[in-house]
């Protein structure tokens, strides 16, 4: 056959070699159908495609024109298409349905053209297309269904997810996905490593090794995936197609089996597993430990073997799974254990723990628990009695048999005021209902022989981590010895060894205790006047007899209630409660007097002594402390004692304002002279025949920087009290010799000074050195200093007043008496002295004038003066009227406010003055 430039078929020439390797490389046979003859001529072939091998052309022809008809009755060829397709099915000679394919192409027109096609067998390709649709929809059934998340994304865009995906990403749907980005649903710090994955992926088909990542879900929580990827296509393009894995629960199996192959690899117990056989086929370290055989040579053997005891893990299971037993160590030496078994499918496992510690600690405990001093017994939940100790019988005087099966709460106990424990109160009982733990309680425990005991006890609760009731321990200690001891103790340190009254410490505790309730409180310090005297005189000795008589005086007179303790030395305080009235405390105040002045009776001698009290009342709403009160009453005995002695004084608020500022004054006064605020002022002495200055006194003033001037009326006092005399004294020496001297040299005078001596002066072992020292460092010459001491100051102890003022006078300096008159002294006392100038006392000069005795008083004492040698000086002469009596009664000098103001040295003698 050949083809025709006009669309026939012909098969010669190179032309149709072509088309024939052509279409027998598609399986095709072509075929040829004129319009106007309806002539149809075909390739060969065509008989074994039409399932007709060997049949005549006419049969060939008639099955041709069967399958083209459609085509060959068309009526109107030029309206076909330009390609015609047609499939049409054949039944073969066994049967079969084959489908054949027929494209065919019109040419010409109805009356010169036709149809040219081609014909070729399609059933297998109907067939394999058939399989991949059936494939494509179980593939996509697969991954709908999948467990396993499904994505496909093309440039980071998601083009595909299954619901997996959308399960583990938390998305509301699959669709709601697509479009998003990949990296929105991958944990940050996953994207690098999935990033360096899918670099990977080169070719079509290759896969990423599987790896754990963690995506992101919607709501911005993370989930561990398992996932691998693999190059593929979409819509002709390359594309990444991911399949992952939620691993969560994997995660969380693989910790549990994690923790319990370490909790079986570091527990205590030998865990072991075995076949149905008791063949071993696990073997823990601690197994290795409490056997003594490791794991490699016990693996296989069975387990009696290994154990040196009678085991069957079956017949244990079937007892209960419990017991106890004695195993062997590889070493022979017994283990006590507590086995426990269970079933497996493959066999047992047995627990088996080592009790061996155990058993001889409770041993040892049994033997501590007999041996101890301390009485221990156990107190079941039920509230009976179980077990006791040696000790607890030998405490309770009492067997065993007796106190086992009894009741704690049967026993006679009392608290630490004697006061009944009722049944509920007692320890044991209070722990057993509670569980909590009754530390050290202080009871007295009548035993069975009728003594009675202090126990100190405790109760604690067996184990805790029980409901009540609760079984109890209870221990105690017998401290009737120790407390009897503690008592005394107590007793000595808060009473005073002398008297048997309270001491400081228990007054301020009971005064502390007190304070606490609704009723005032009084305060009565009390402080004997002169007991120095009979403990200087008569010794220590009767003093402390004295002290003990007027103790029980003290007690005797006071209220039954009361208190009464001595501070120490001669000082004692009473604490007494009372409706807040002076007249009350007064009277009492009266009657303590009263019985303080009796005669006391003591070695054979007649002793006289009295007291001074200081009254603090203190109501509910005072916020004194209990020193604050002593202190006040205190301050108050001492302004009672100020009175003369003898009385009571009471505490109120000006007497405290004074006494704050006497406190703050002293501490003041010892830095006054380092931050030179004392001074000296210079009162003139003049001779009453020549009316010249002979003589100035020193006298010490104090500017304070807040108070000002402060009199020395008041700062003296203080520094005798406090000691500071002495180096204020030799301090205020040293600067008037100094400032005489200056004087002396300045204006050629023959100026002395008078310096006065306080009582307290006298004592110190250092005055001859202080006065040699300012005589020295100033050029004053020793003549020209004369001392004044007073009379009283004298009169206290004349005979060492006598050593002083000798050693003075050795010295070469003048003696003076000052304030004479006051005192007790006579002239014939004087005599005894080395003294040079008597100053009569102010008192007797301030009346002159009005008074005719006090002239002859005066008189008197300057002619008695004048026949012993002694020069007489008259102070407080502030009249003229008195000057003239004075020098009218023979006085030497006289000395006042008349006469010059004490004043500083540079105004009694101005620089400019000229001399004289």
């Amino acid at each position: 056959m050949t083809i025709d430039p006009g669309g026939g078929l012909s098969s010669a020439g190179l032309g149709g070699e072509l088309l024939d390797l052509a279409l027998s490389a598609h399986g095709a046979i072509g075929w040829r159908f004129d319009f106007a003859d309806r002539k149809i001529t075909w390739m060969p072939g065509m008989d074994v495609l039409l399932d007709m091998p060997g049949a005549t052309d006419e049969a060939v022809r008639d099955r041709l024109t069967e399958l083209i008809e459609p085509w060959a009755a068309t009526a109107d060829p030029p309206a076909w298409p330009q390609d015609i397709d047609l499939e049409q099915p054949i039944i073969s000679a066994q049967g079969e349905t084959r489908l054949l394919h027929l494209r065919a192409r019109a040419f010409g027109d109805r009356r010169t053209g036709g149809l040219i096609g081609l014909i070729r067998e399609v059933t297998g390709l109907h067939r394999d297309r058939q399989a991949l649709e059936d494939l494509a929809g179980r593939y996509r059934l697969l991954a709908e269904l999948s467990p396993d998340a499904i994505c496909v994304h093309q440039d980071g865009i998601i083009k595909y997810a299954n619901p997996a995906m959308s399960s583990i990403l938390g998305a509301e749907s699959c669709g709601w996905l697509l479009g998003r980005r990949v990296t929105d649903f991958v944990a940050p710090q996953s994207v690098v490593e999935m990033r360096k994955r899918l670099k990977m992926l080169t070719a079509e088909g290759t896969a990423t090794p599987r790896t754990h990542v963690h995506l992101r879900r919607v709501d911005g929580t993370t989930v561990p995936v398992e996932m691998v990827a693999v190059h593929t296509t979409w819509d002709g393009r390359p594309a990444v197609q991911v399949i992952g894995r939620d691993i969560t629960t994997q995660k969380t199996a693989e910790a549990a089996l994690r923790y319990q192959a370490a909790l079986v690899q570091h527990v205590n117990n030998a865990i072991i597993a075995t076949s149905r056989e008791g063949v071993v086929t696990s073997w823990n370290p601690a197994a290795e430990t409490v056997y003594g055989v490791p794991a490699e040579q016990a693996l296989g053997r069975h387990v009696e073997a290994l154990v040196g005891a009678p085991l069957r893990p079956e017949a244990l299971v079937a007892e209960g799974g419990f017991t106890e037993a004695v195993h062997r160590h590889r070493d022979g030496t017994s283990v006590v254990v507590r086995i426990s078994a269970a079933e497996m499918d493959s066999g047992f496992v047995l627990v088996c723990a080592d009790e061996t510690a155990r058993r001889q600690a409770e041993k040892d405990f049994a033997t501590v628990v007999a041996a101890l001093d301390e009485g221990v017994i156990v107190v079941g939940s039920t509230g009976i009695i179980e077990s006791v100790n040696p000790a607890a019988e030998r405490i309770a005087a009492s067997a065993a048999a007796e106190i086992i099966g009894t009741s704690p709460a049967s026993w006679p106990l009392f608290d630490e005021a004697g006061t009944p424990m009722r049944p509920d109160e007692h320890p044991a009982v209070v722990t057993r209902r509670t569980g909590k733990q009754q530390n050290s309680r202080v009871i007295r425990f009548t035993r069975a022989d009728g003594r009675n005991t202090w126990l100190a006890v405790t109760a604690r609760s067996l184990n805790p981590q029980d409901s009540p009731p609760h079984k109890v321990v209870v221990s105690f200690s017998d401290i009737t010895e120790s407390r009897a001891a503690r008592e005394r103790l107590e007793y000595e340190a808060t009473h005073d060894p002398l008297t048997g009254l309270a001491n400081r410490t228990l007054v301020l505790r009971h005064l502390g205790a007190a304070r606490r309730r609704t009723l005032p409180m009084a305060v009565l310090f009390i402080d004997l006047d002169n007991f120095k005297r009979i403990n200087d005189s008569l010794g220590h000795g009767v003093g402390d007899e004295v002290l003990r008589i007027a103790g029980n005086r003290l007690v005797r007179a006071t209220p039954g209630e009361a208190l009464v303790g001595r501070l120490g030395g001669d000082e004692f305080v009473i604490l007494v409660h009372c409706e807040g009235s002076h007249a009350v405390l007064r009277r009492l105040s009266e009657r303590l007097l009263a019985a303080l002045t009796e005669p006391i009776h003591v070695q054979g001698r007649q002793l006289h002594v009295n007291g001074s009290i200081g009254v603090v009342l203190a109501g509910p709403d005072d916020t004194r402390s209990a020193q604050d009160l002593l202190r006040d009453a205190d301050v108050a005995m001492y302004k009672a004692k100020a009175y003369g002695g003898g009385r009571c004084a009471f505490f109120d608020v000006d007497l405290r304002k004074r006494v704050q500022r006497h406190m703050v004054l002293e501490q003041d006064l010892r830095h006054a002279v380092r931050r030179g605020q004392l001074w000296v002022a210079y009162q003139p002495v003049v001779d009453l025949r020549t009316e010249r200055t002979v003589s100035v006194e020193g006298l010490l003033r104090w500017w304070h920087p807040l108070h000002g001037a402060v009199s020395p009326g008041e700062f003296i006092p203080l520094a005798e009290e406090s000691d500071l005399i002495n180096p204020i004294g030799a301090h205020m020496l040293r600067e008037a010799t100094s400032r005489v001297a200056a004087a002396r040299e300045r204006h050629d005078l023959d100026l002395h000074l008078n310096a006065n001596l306080s009582p307290r002066q006298l004592e110190d072992p250092e005055l001859q050195d202080h006065v040699q020292q300012a005589l020295a460092e100033s050029g004053l010459p020793s003549h020209a200093l004369c001392l004044e001491i007073t009379e009283n100051a004298i009169m206290q102890d004349p005979e060492a007043a006598t050593r002083v003022l000798t050693a003075l006078r050795e010295l070469g300096i003048g003696l003076a008496i000052d304030d004479f008159g006051t005192g007790y002294s006579s002239l014939a006392q004087l005599r005894q002295l080395p003294l040079d100038i008597v100053k009569i006392d102010r008192t007797f000069i301030t009346d002159l004038g009005s008074s005719d005795e006090l002239e002859v008083i005066v008189a008197g004492i300057v002619a008695m003066a004048h026949a012993i040698g002694l020069g007489v000086v008259a102070e407080g002469i502030e009249t003229a009227a008195q000057l003239a009596i004075i020098r009218d009664l023979g006085c030497d000098q006289g000395q006042g406010y008349y006469l010059g103001k004490p004043a500083p040295m540079d105004w009694l003698f101005p620089r400019t003055a000229g001399r004289r």
